[in-house]
């Protein structure tokens, strides 16, 4: 088959296209024909290293929506079912494997190309909303990284939730026009957000920010943050770590809460499944959606993620297997 792998860390230059064996499955697994593969931030870094250790030829790739071509025995799945799934091997190929676990059906009436771009970001942004973040209908939140994939279906989300104020953070003004359709009541700059939050507030500060940044972002969001407040910290964007000191919170009786999808799907993967239920319904009754910027070849996997390092995108970046 045909897939995208890496021998070695580096820029896009390390991706190669190239003849793979296809995978085969063991027990409680599916084999998954792939249409679609998402490409999220958290590739880019593992491209280039900064995810830790890895084996080589490395595939990159979190999520995929498909068709399933293989079962083992007595699995609840059957050949022929449309799924999303998270494979456990990478998603840069035309078959992927992932345990069953980890595999959601979905509805004929929800188009690949919109199923693939919702597994990574609308599940988090989910958990994170209702479970880490705990928002409440009175809160006003803080949303950065607003234009991207998890900003964009938070944004959604929040809306949806009749959050009373959403303030979003952008990299540049020229994506206010497009949180602001998703939701968004404010919209500012990483320069200028924790003036306006206070702004907005009556210096009072935001009860939720959510921040997948980190960085001075981080520090900054303290300084804007609520008393009895919570900050969700879940990425690491900008590659520097935020500082957070104790004092910051214990005085003040706010919260740091961390969360990790990977770390979940990993440890607690049953989490997921009501998760999914919900998120997927929303997508089918056309509540949410993830507007799609640009889709590329398999082949041109390095053009998709030189995009992603750019910045310069809204919503969601998918290839097509």
């Amino acid at each position: 088959m045909k897939a995208v792998i890496q021998n070695e860390f580096g820029d896009v230059n390390v991706l190669s296209y190239t003849d793979v064996d296809t995978p085969t499955i063991g027990d409680d697994e599916v084999l998954i024909k792939a249409t679609y593969t998402s490409v999220n931030y958290a590739d880019i870094q593992k491209r280039v290293g900064n995810k830790g250790k890895e084996t080589f030829p490395l595939m990159l790739g979190l999520d995929i929506s498909g068709v399933v071509k293989e079962v083992s025995p007595n699995s609840t799945f059957s050949v022929g079912d449309r799924v999303i799934a998270f494979p456990k091997n990478g998603s840069y190929a035309e078959y992927v494997v992932a345990n069953e676990k980890l595999v959601f059906k979905i509805p004929d009436s929800l188009p690949f190309d919109q199923a693939a771009a919702m597994p990574t970001v609308s599940f988090l942004s989910y958990i994170l909303l209702y479970e880490i973040g705990q928002v409440k209908k009175s809160d006003t939140i803080v949303i950065h990284s607003a234009g991207g994939g998890v900003g964009t279906m938070l944004i959604q989300l929040a809306k949806l939730a009749g959050v009373h104020k959403i303030i979003g953070t952008v990299g540049t003004l020229d994506k206010e026009s497009y949180v602001k359709k998703l939701g968004a009541d404010v919209v500012c700059t990483y320069e200028t957000f924790t003036e306006e939050v206070l702004k907005e507030t009556n210096n009072l500060g935001a009860n939720v920010i959510f921040d997948s940044v980190a960085g001075e972002v981080t520090s900054r969001s303290l300084d804007c943050l609520a008393f009895y407040g919570t900050l969700v910290q879940f990425g690491n964007s900008s590659g520097e770590a935020g500082i957070i000191k104790t004092s910051d919170v214990h005085s003040s009786c706010r919260d740091i809460k961390g969360f990790s999808l990977g770390t979940t799907r990993e440890l607690n993967p049953a989490r997921l499944r009501p998760i999914a239920e919900k998120v997927i319904e929303l997508f089918a009754l056309n509540k949410v959606s993830i507007p799609i910027t640009e889709v590329f070849n398999l082949n041109d996997a390095a053009l998709a993620h030189k995009l992603i390092e750019s910045r310069n995108y809204e919503g969601k970046v998918l290839i097509k297997i």
